[in-house]
């Protein structure tokens, strides 16, 4: 049965924003850590969501905001223990997010043991584009994906050297999580992540397919 709830609007009515992280092996030896060897992943809220026209904010508590752009995968139906040959199968199409980070947060955080909420969670942390039926990109591991800060590249990437891959990421994570409509993954980001002040203007997207523009503004 068709849902009745409108998926390109999946950012008003999804539950789970799933973030794999370090799924590219340039961005993991930037952040001089290990790349891995299974899926490495966390949640964002949904109230992380924020819409082109509407600004990034930095939270009170970060000095150091980073960009992070990433291709979003979008859930069509209810994927749980879904084997990997099947997982296309769940899909509904894309997105272009950032995965915006306080990066001084994730730090203190990670020595003292403690979730990475602060750090990835807050509100604005998850800017995200249009949605892009599946249709639309024949083999979503073949993407260039790029970032800009006040008209700078700063990011650039290819989802062809992605560690894991997209049916391997659903497969893996609807084991544990199960998946409902309009649910996202973020699959990773390429290397090249950098800070952004207030006033800045980050401007992001997949080649040949869209782009989106968002201002930084500071909490106040």
């Amino acid at each position: 049965m068709a849902s009745s709830k409108p998926l390109a609007r999946f950012w008003e009515w999804g539950k789970n924003i799933v973030c794999v992280g370090r799924n590219y092996a340039e961005h993991a030896q930037e952040m001089k850590t290990a790349v891995p060897s299974e899926p490495v992943f966390f949640l964002k809220p949904s109230s992380a969501y924020v819409r082109e026209g509407c600004p990034i904010i930095r939270p009170y508590y970060c000095r150091n905001l980073h960009h992070e752009v990433e291709l979003g995968v979008v859930i069509g139906k209810r994927a749980q223990e879904v084997p990997k040959e099947a997982a296309m199968d769940h899909v509904a199409g894309y997105a272009l997010c950032l995965d915006m980070t306080a990066r001084d947060t994730q730090e203190q955080c990670k020595k003292k043991g403690l979730p990475w909420t602060l750090a990835k969670g807050f509100s604005t942390s998850c800017p995200v584009s249009d949605f892009v039926p599946k249709e639309k990109i024949p083999d979503p591991h073949q993407l260039k994906i790029w970032l800009k800060v006040n008209g700078e590249l700063r990011q650039e990437g290819d989802t062809s050297v992605m560690i894991f891959s997209i049916p391997y990421i659903i497969s893996y994570i609807s084991r544990i999580i199960t998946l409902e409509e309009g649910d996202v993954i973020l699959t990773g980001s390429p290397k090249g992540v950098s800070a952004v002040q207030g006033n800045d203007e980050i401007e992001a997207g997949i080649q040949g397919v869209l782009s989106m523009r968002f201002k930084v503004e500071e909490q106040k």
